[in-house]
């Protein structure tokens, strides 16, 4: 009659160390995955965001070679033509942009304009900053 409760409690005592392991697992893993995940941030670049989308959809999808190769043949033309619509766009994105800076003066008082001016110097200047510090990136 003594061994039962033992054998029970020995038992007991192993389900409750093996879901303790399972949880610690469960948690360093996610907590892993959080952690270098948000190390990462963002791509910067189109280059870097098909590489990691290639990467992620490999392993997430067990992708064979031939597979990965196919992927990144339609990844590549998908980037191309979406190049290609931009590049198309930019006139008439230009002309929207001048359409607004040419209504917004028409409106504005001499002294008001002066300080436009001003605002648009000043962010055109860290927009050109932006550009040079993204291509001192390594990798770009």
């Amino acid at each position: 009659m003594n061994r039962r409760p033992n054998l029970t409690t020995a038992v007991y005592l192993l389900l409750v160390f093996l879901s303790g392991a399972l949880v610690g697992a469960f948690g360093y893993r996610l907590y892993m995955v959080n952690t270098v995940m948000s190390d990462k941030g963002p791509p910067r670049t189109p280059e870097e965001f098909r590489r990691r989308y290639v990467q992620e959809l490999t392993a997430r999808l067990h992708l064979s070679e031939d597979q990965v190769q196919k992927l990144q043949h339609i990844v590549e033309n998908t980037g191309q033509r979406i190049r290609e619509v931009h590049e198309r766009s930019k006139p008439d994105m230009k002309a929207i942009e001048v359409s607004q800076y040419e209504q917004i003066r028409a409106m504005l008082t001499e002294d008001q304009r002066a300080e436009y001016e001003k605002m648009r110097a000043e962010r055109e200047k860290r927009r050109q900053q932006k550009k040079l510090e993204g291509s001192r990136t390594p990798g770009r």
